[in-house]
Parts: C-alpha cells; structure tokens; sequence
C-alpha cells in the first residue's frame, strides 16, 4: 500500500514539475555499495582503482593524489590537530636555562589550536564528501565501460561535458567555495568561540565550558551581562529596524508617489535631490549630524540663539531623545533610497490595470489599496526582508551617532546599542569573545527565523510566475 502511494506521489510531482523534471542519478553511493564490482568498492580503500581498470588514467591519478595528500597533511598536522581540540591546550609559556642558554618556551595558544581543529574538522567531512564522490565515479566507470563497444567518458569528455551540459556547477563552484571558505567556515569558528571561556581574562589560553556563556546571558547572575539586559537590547533592536524599515519604506513611498503624479512639476529636479543625498557618503552625513546634535553643538546654538529654548535638548543624552533621534536620522539616510526603488516599481505597474479599475468607477484609495500596494508588496517584499535584515545589523547608524548612549553605569551595553554594537563592544572594547559569539549566534537565529517566516507567507514566494 506504502508503495503504490509513493508511485502516485512521484507521478503527481513529475506531473507538477512537466518540463522541469529531471531524472534522479542512477550512480547514487547506495547503488555504487550494493551493484558496485569488486574494483568499485576496493575504491573505497584505494581511490581511483576503479577509474585506472577503467582507462580513466588521469581522473584515477587525481583520486589517488587526494587522497595521498590526505594521509600526508592527517600524519604530519592533522591529528595533532584533531588531538588537541578537545583540551584547547594548557602549556604556559616558560623560559629558564638550557645547556648553558638562556631560552624562551613557547606555550599554547588556544585560539590557534581552536582554528586548526576546526579547520582540520571542516577539512575531514570535506574528505568525506570527495569519498563519495570517488566511489559513484567508479561506479559509473564501471556502468558506462561494463561492454564490449562501450567506454566510460574520458577526461576530456567529462571537460566538454562540466563547459556545456554541466555549466551551472562550473559557474557555481567559485561562489560556493567562496561563501564555504570565508562565511561558512568563519561562522562556525565563531559558533565554537561561545562555548569556551575565551574573555579578556583568558586571551592565551581558555577552556571548553559547555553552556556557560548562554547560561550568563540568558540569567541575571552574570556581571558584564544578563539576561534582562540582553532582552532590552533585543527588543530594542527589533522595535528599531521595524521603524528603521516601514517608516523609510512608506515615507518613500509617500514621496514616490506624489513626485510620480501627472500634476507634479519638475519631476527630474526632485529625483535629482534626492539623488544627491545618496551621492553623499552615509559615514560622512552621520558624523555630520552627529556633532551637529551635540549639547553645543549647530543646532543647539542656533535654537538657543532664536530663543526658542532655554537649555541644550539632550539629543544624545537622554535615552528616549536618543532613540527617537536615531530613528529621524535614518530616515534622511534611506529615504531615498526608498524614492528610486518604487519610481522605477511605479513606472512598470500595467497601465490596463489602473484602466480597468476606473472602467469600474474605483476611486483613488479603492485603486491604491487593490493594485499600487499589492504590486509593490509582490515585488518588493525580499527587498523589505533584506533591509529589515541590513536594520538589524546597522552598526553604521547607531555607533556613528550615539556610540550605543546614553550608557549606564555598570552595563555594557547603551540604551540605544544594537545587538551588533553590542557584540562589537564586548569584543573589541572588552576582549570578552565568548559573550561576543553568543550574542552573534541568537541574532543569526533571530534574523533567520524572521526572514523565513516573512518570506515564506509573502506573495513573492507563494506565486513566482506573476503577480495577480
């Protein structure tokens, strides 16, 4: 019964698929172990044995190589490597007398013991991988020379066929190895950092300490940070990049709009404005305004000196003041950005869709509702995601301005910090790397889970073939 479901399942997804459906490998690991001839699985052992029995000389040496150089690098470094994770070391550097000479000893250093061993870790499930690949080369080595008049591919085959039917691997191989080697690879030694008691105590050499560091800020009892001040921070920091998103989105859209009108005058003069504000760079404009906002600063003279107040506004004193500033801020930042996105959205809705809807005695706000908005939710909803994402890492914003103040004493984190200011403040100021790396996972997490419930329930997802 499981069976004839299954086929019915299969059958309705080549259906769905028509045209798209591409037929799963035959030279699958699973058929290679069970179909496999002897020389196929001896390259289990031996890689490239079943590519030499099959004159795939060149490809065969390739394999052997690899896995040469394996051995090498696994004997030489590799298991010293691996041996050392688990303890990250513990030798203190010493000096002293030896035969008549005054030497240095070096010690360990946990954080290169740390990079090795994940490297070395990465570097054996990459192995594991290649394995696979090794053992169903030699199997479809085997399927494809198993006869008289039949040979497998050569070298060259496999060449013409990776530059023509196999050209979006070859394209794609570059990036992935890029985001794998300088993302990916990064990102879990970070991971590995929040698990040990790499801080400004322990620089040299630090230990494994389980769950520690989340305990620290998730609960009250840490000194340096907890889990009340983490909650601020992160409900700060979401209640920012909302507002740093939607009010830049539907101001600009606003602005968009009224510029787009049949009545507006001068509309190459208007995107031309604000055109220059982007032509201006985002670190000189908030350095700018940030010295401008100082309690004796531009604009606190200048009220002072109409009589409009009485005593400096506190800006970047006051913690509601400072949040509220940074807010306004951004909007001069991203606003336009926001104006050139929807122009050009504006420009390319139907012109039969806004037709058909006075044919039907629909009115400004029945027409804005029904099409202009829908169109650009449908388009512009993975922009949202990703500026809603840029938001919540903005360390431009937030450090140039307020520096993460007003601080309070004790605390290492400001009112106005952001997740990403704080992380960068109990790394770089503190040398506290292990809280570092906790805060930089629970943003990942938070960032993700967001993105991927937002994206998924949208119309951009839902429906790619077009809007409706």
């Amino acid at each position: 019964m499981s069976t004839v479901t299954l086929s019915q399942r299969e059958m309705k997804r080549r259906r769905k698929l028509g045209a798209d459906y591409v037929a799963p490998s035959p030279y699958t690991l699973k058929n290679a172990l069970e179909k496999g001839d002897l020389f196929t699985k001896l390259s289990i052992v031996v890689f490239g044995l079943g590519n030499f029995v099959h004159k795939q000389y060149l490809k065969g040496l390739i394999f052997l190589a690899s896995e040469v150089l394996f051995i090498i690098f696994m004997a030489t470094a590799g298991v010293k490597n691996l041996s050392l994770l688990p303890s990250l070391g513990g030798r203190e550097a010493s000096s002293g007398w030896v035969d008549g000479k005054y030497v240095h000893i070096a010690g360990d250093n946990s954080v290169i013991i740390l990079l090795y061993g994940v490297c070395t870790v990465v570097l054996c499930i990459a192995f594991v991988l290649w394995w696979s690949l090794v053992i169903r080369s030699a199997y479809k080595a085997q399927v494809l020379g198993g006869g008289k008049d039949r040979r497998a591919p050569s070298f060259m085959d496999d060449i013409h066929t990776l530059l023509d039917a196999k050209a979006n691997q070859l394209l794609l191989f570059l990036p992935l190895a890029g985001i794998l080697i300088f993302t990916v690879l990064p990102l879990i030694f970070m991971i590995s950092m929040a698990f040990t008691s790499y801080d400004h105590n322990h620089l040299v050499i630090f230990k494994w300490v389980g769950l520690e560091n989340f305990k620290a800020v998730f609960s009250n009892s840490g000194s340096i940070v907890s889990g009340r001040l983490f909650l601020s921070v992160l409900l700060w920091t979401l209640v920012w990049a909302f507002f740093a998103t939607f009010l830049n989105f539907f101001c600009g859209l606003f602005l968009a709009m009224v510029i787009n009108r049949k009545t507006t005058y001068g509309k190459n003069v208007w995107r031309a404005i604000f055109s220059m504000s982007i032509a201006v760079p985002q670190f000189v404009s908030l350095l700018v305004m940030h010295q401008m906002l100082q309690p004796s600063g531009a604009i606190n003279r200048l009220l002072m000196n109409w009589g409009w107040i009485d005593q400096a506004l506190p800006f970047f004193t006051n913690a509601t003041w400072a949040r509220v500033t940074v807010i306004i801020i951004n909007l001069w930042v991203g606003i336009p950005y926001t104006i050139m996105q929807v122009t050009g959205i504006l420009q390319n809705i139907p012109a039969e869709l806004y037709e058909a809807a006075k044919i039907d005695g629909a009115n400004w706000w029945q027409t804005f509702t029904k099409i202009t908005m829908p169109y650009i939710f449908f388009v512009l909803t993975p922009y949202l995601i990703t500026t809603f994402t840029g938001n919540v890492n903005n360390f431009n914003v937030i450090y140039l301005l307020t520096r993460g103040d007003p601080g309070v004493v004790g605390e290492s984190a400001g009112k106005t910090d952001l997740l990403i200011t704080w992380l960068y403040k109990l790394t770089v100021d503190r040398s506290d790397y292990n809280l570092g790396a906790v805060i930089g996972i629970m943003t990942f997490i938070v960032l993700a889970v967001v993105s991927l419930i937002t994206y998924r329930n949208s119309g951009s997802y839902k429906n790619e073939e077009g809007f409706r």
